[in-house]
């Protein structure tokens, strides 16, 4: 298993998730989250803002799941057809066990 985890645009959220339940993705957990990536922040004017809002996914997936996944997020989150700075990044992650705590049992 692995966990897929992508820190986009807070504006691109909702289409993000409309993405991946329709291709049978349903389960993700959602948070907001602020940082700044290799653009070290946004500059407007004499205003530096260091930490930008971006939001948080991350959905646990099955390996053989892991191209169709990051695809869908690609096209999804991109705000131009071939991106822009701050769209965000996707990070995957080896998951060596999960366990579903209602009924106790260790998920393959």
């Amino acid at each position: 298993m692995l966990q897929i985890r992508a820190i986009i645009r807070p504006e691109k959220a909702v289409e993000v998730m409309k993405a991946l339940l329709e291709n049978g993705f349903p389960a993700v957990t959602k948070s907001q989250v602020y940082g700044r990536g290799k653009q070290r922040g946004l500059k407007v004017g004499n205003i530096t803002y260091d930490e930008l809002a971006k939001t948080s996914l991350m959905i646990v997936v099955n390996d053989a799941d892991k191209s169709i996944v990051v695809e869908t997020i690609l096209n999804a989150a991109r705000t131009q057809p071939k991106g822009q700075f701050g769209d965000g990044k996707i990070f995957i992650i080896p998951v060596l066990e999960a366990w579903t705590i209602s009924n106790g049992k260790k998920e393959l």
